[in-house]
């Protein structure tokens, strides 16, 4: 059988040619399945079932680190809510046979989820999960989920849930296909930290043969199904050497006419931070704080923060450290701060406008990183997401510095932000560019759109023309400018990035080699080349494509 070329978008470099197998499907329901025992007794067996799964996703949370870890323990808060017992118990009093009776109380919850929208509708792919995990209980079946065929193979599906994607790492996926998702979903970040080449939103997926293999390349997102032998040799070779080149590289990042570009790694946990800290990097360019918060009751005291923090900086000891505040709300709900309801939480109540509604929480936050910081002399650097405006860069520095914090800057998020980018400096000691979410808000797009999914990416040209304005306010403030999104992982896009006046970038420590390697490879004058011909393109392909004939392939 000749071989054929399907595309996708690569969303995690690296080559792999392996056979195919697809994710388990979730266990079917139907009304005229044999009902049980009383509401009572299928009640209580629902629940057990319900803590099973719950005590299941804490399990692999253990097991796992970072953004993997908050994901699934997420999923197990999700488990042990209330109002699927309730939902279930008036499925079955209305005569509903178990399984499907929780089938449907979890699609209920869905349908209100996504009806939502942004990122309350990605809690829908979470939920849909433990509601199939607990069918599978209540049924005696196995669970839906990674096949383990006793082989190394490139797993096929259609999304994946988080809770599935997180375990990647300890199953024989050597690579991942999927037939929806897009640049910036869980499904993306989580192969990316790992290290695994991906492609998502391949709608010709169906195209796959039985028992011929596929060669998957995670940076173009291009995929062959049945490669000759010819094709897989120069591929491999090729993958090959890039490996050699990459590992060819070593300390702190410039290009090749030694302009400095500061390398840092994304960490969420102190966990990570144990496990990164002595891996070749210049500190940390992401701290999520979530983790001091999610999963809990009530809030973290001051010596809880302030030790946490102390244990993430004593590993990056003489490396900086960019300490991101509470970015909690919208898809990261905590108990403990009642935001009310909201109609659309990605626009709402979200980031540093949590410190406007519970000052305390931001004050006491930045006190225990102060703390930290003194304690441990680190290089620390504090940012807040979300803001939009002049005066909220503003009351944020004077909040942060009155706390006896010294380096103060902001996410850049909403583009509002970007394009006041100089009045935001002029009050601030730094910025760093979060492009998941400035590629989300620029382009108006959920970032769930299977079929929007092309928006979403970080080369279209409006998001490179909003960077290139901050690239220049850095510039003329003479201040740092960052990319903390999964754009800074994307070794071809890092060239254009740091022609567009970016001056640091952070990442997930696997991506880091490849990104210093092909920085190290161009010089400044083919940087901004690069970075003229991405933004004077009509889309993104033709922007790689414009950015390949000058850098070449990276």
């Amino acid at each position: 059988m000749p071989e054929r070329v399907i595309r996708g978008l690569g969303v995690s470099p690296g080559v792999v040619c392996a056979p195919w197998l697809r994710f388990g499907s979730p266990l079917a329901t139907s009304a005229h399945d044999r009902v049980g025992g009383s509401v009572a007794d299928e009640l209580a067996r629902v629940e057990d079932a319900l803590g099973g799964v719950a005590d299941e996703m804490t399990a692999r949370a253990a097991r796992v680190n970072g953004v993997a870890a908050e994901i699934l323990s997420m999923s197990a808060m999700m488990a042990r809510d209330p109002g699927i017992v309730a939902a279930t118990e008036k499925e079955l009093a209305a005569g509903m046979p178990t399984a499907h009776a929780v089938h449907l109380a979890f699609e209920g919850f869905c349908a209100k989820l996504e009806a939502l929208g942004g990122y309350m509708a990605e809690r829908a792919t979470d939920l849909r999960d433990i509601g199939g995990r607990t069918v599978a209980v209540l049924l005696g079946r196995p669970m839906p989920g990674i096949p383990e065929p006793g082989y190394p193979f490139v797993l096929v599906a259609r999304d994946l849930a988080p809770a599935d994607t997180a375990m990647l790492g300890e199953s024989e996926v050597v690579g991942l296909l999927t037939t929806e998702g897009g640049p910036t979903s869980h499904t993306a970040i989580l192969a990316k930290s790992l290290g695994l080449p991906a492609v998502v939103n391949c709608p010709d997926a169906d195209q796959l043969v039985d028992g011929a293999p596929v060669l998957l390349d995670g940076a173009t997102g291009e995929v062959v199904i049945d490669p000759s032998p010819v094709r897989q040799r120069a591929a491999l070779e090729q993958a090959a050497a890039g490996t050699a080149r990459i590992a060819a590289v070593s300390g702190p990042g410039h290009t090749a006419d030694g302009t400095p570009v500061r390398l840092l790694v994304n960490i969420g946990t102190v966990d990570d931070a144990t496990k990164t800290g002595p891996i070749d990097s210049e500190g940390v360019g992401l701290l999520r704080t979530e983790f001091m918060y999610l999963g809990k009751t009530s809030e973290p005291s001051l010596d809880e923060q302030t030790a946490s923090y102390t244990a993430v900086l004593e590993q990056f000891a003489g490396r900086r450290v960019v300490v991101r505040t509470l970015d909690a709300g919208s898809d990261k709900p905590l108990p403990f701060l009642d935001l009310g309801t909201e109609e659309n939480p990605a626009l709402g109540v979200r980031g540093l406008r949590i410190g406007t509604a519970f000052p305390q929480t931001l004050a006491t936050q930045l006190t225990a990183l102060a703390r930290a910081g003194e304690a441990t002399g680190a290089e620390l650097w504090v940012m807040a997401p979300m803001v939009a405006t002049v005066d909220e860069a503003a009351g944020f520095a004077a909040l942060a510095r009155e706390s006896g914090l010294t380096q103060v800057g902001a996410m850049i998020e909403i583009p509002a932000a970007a394009l006041r980018a100089a009045d935001l400096l002029a009050q601030l000691d730094f910025v760093s560019i979060g492009t998941n979410d400035l590629s989300q808000y620029t382009c108006a797009v959920d970032r769930l759109a299977g079929g929007l999914a092309q928006l979403l990416d970080p080369w279209q040209p409006a998001v490179l023309d909003l960077i290139a304005m901050v690239g220049a306010a850095g510039a003329a403030a003479g201040k740092s400018v960052g990319v903390c999104g999964e754009a800074a992982s994307d070794p071809t896009l890092a060239p254009v990035l740091v022609g567009l006046g970016v001056t640091s970038l952070s990442m997930s420590a696997p991506a880091l080699p490849a990104v210093r390697a092909a920085l190290a490879a161009v010089d400044m004058q083919r940087c901004q080349d690069a970075a003229d011909a991405a933004r004077a393109a009509r889309n993104p392909q033709a922007g790689r494509a414009a950015v390949a004939a000058i850098i070449g392939r990276t």
